[in-house]
């Protein structure tokens, strides 16, 4: 008798302890992600620390081909979160996709010459080849014409320019097709490890457009509705982001970790690619970031004109999603 007594005394035990610390299953979120992006990198650290399972988060990892690739994942729904470029979320808003964007970095290209080359500033490339990364829409060269006109120089009349792929861009650079390359901040990370020098860096362009410090102009974006509906998921998972990059800020054996995975062919090549990274994390609060995307976004609009954004003259309410704890 006082064995099954204490069988369901015991039995009662276990039940209220199971009641008092029920097990809650992680928030999923489905993450797309390009293998040879520097997000991969970040993600590797998260998984590597276990960031993501501290934070009661279940992060399912979808490899992109491309950002093309990741943009059209956004909005088929089949990934929550990508980071992707801002001048495409806020044509995306304008033309009434619903997205949100929170800073990833601020890294970013530059004009590129050999560290010998007789070019010393933009006036210089007058009647010089200069090649482009991307189109006559791509963020940076829109940010570069700005700054130039702002000096009284027009880069679409006075010099001859070449458009490309970032890759193809950086091999006609390589192979002397070019006097002078605007390319992303990664392929130009190469350029400086061969030896080349930045002639005009992107940063300095939006300062001179005014700018209070350079703006982040790649982001986590996700649909705003799915930031509504899962707004504690989502702030678990930038608190998780801004762990790895606090470990990637202060930690150089963190870099060497991740060198598998970096695809750096030297040493001055991975060297390049931490300090730009490190660089590009942002630090400042959002109502500071989003206030400079206004100045940076109207100065585009008044380049491009109707091609980047129809009819839009400033970027739509919402844009950045504003965390619930401090900085935004």
């Amino acid at each position: 008798m006082r064995t099954i007594i204490g069988a369901i005394g015991m039995a009662v035990v276990v039940t209220l302890l199971c009641a008092a610390s029920p097990s809650i299953a992680a928030d999923t979120l489905r993450i797309a992600v390009q293998k040879t992006g520097t997000f991969a990198w970040q993600l590797n650290v998260i998984q590597r620390h276990r960031l993501a399972e501290s934070a009661n988060l279940d992060l399912k990892l979808t490899e992109m081909s491309s950002p093309d690739a990741s943009k059209l994942a956004l909005n088929a729904g089949s990934v929550d979160i990508a980071v992707v470029d801002w001048l495409w979320v806020a044509r995306a808003r304008a033309l009434g996709t619903r997205l949100q964007f929170y800073p990833y970095s601020t890294a970013i290209g530059a004009i590129m010459v050999k560290s010998d080359s007789p070019l010393r500033d933009l006036a210089d490339l007058k009647g010089r080849t200069l090649s482009v990364a991307g189109g006559p829409l791509d963020k940076s060269w829109l940010i570069v014409q700005a700054a130039a006109i702002r000096r009284g120089l027009d880069l679409k009349r006075e010099a001859t320019l070449q458009y490309g792929a970032p890759s193809l861009m950086f091999q006609k650079t390589l192979q002397n097709e070019s006097q002078a390359s605007l390319n992303f901040w990664n392929f130009c990370a190469r350029l400086e490890a061969r030896g080349y020098r930045r002639l005009y860096d992107v940063r300095q362009a939006q300062i001179e457009l005014g700018l209070k410090e350079p703006l982040a102009l790649t982001g986590y974006v996700f649909a705003e509705k799915f930031a509504a509906t899962h707004r504690d998921a989502i702030e678990r998972f930038l608190i998780v982001a801004q762990k790895a990059n606090d470990i990637l800020l202060q930690s150089d054996a963190e870099w060497e970790a991740l060198r598998p995975v970096m695809q750096a062919e030297d040493q001055a090549t991975f060297e390049a690619y931490r300090d730009r990274t490190r660089e590009g994390i942002p630090r400042r609060a959002i109502p500071a970031e989003e206030a400079d995307a206004r100045t940076l976004f109207k100065t585009l609009v008044e380049i491009a004109g109707p091609a980047l954004l129809g009819s839009a003259k400033q970027i739509t309410p919402g844009l950045y999603y504003h965390r619930a704890s401090p900085g935004g």
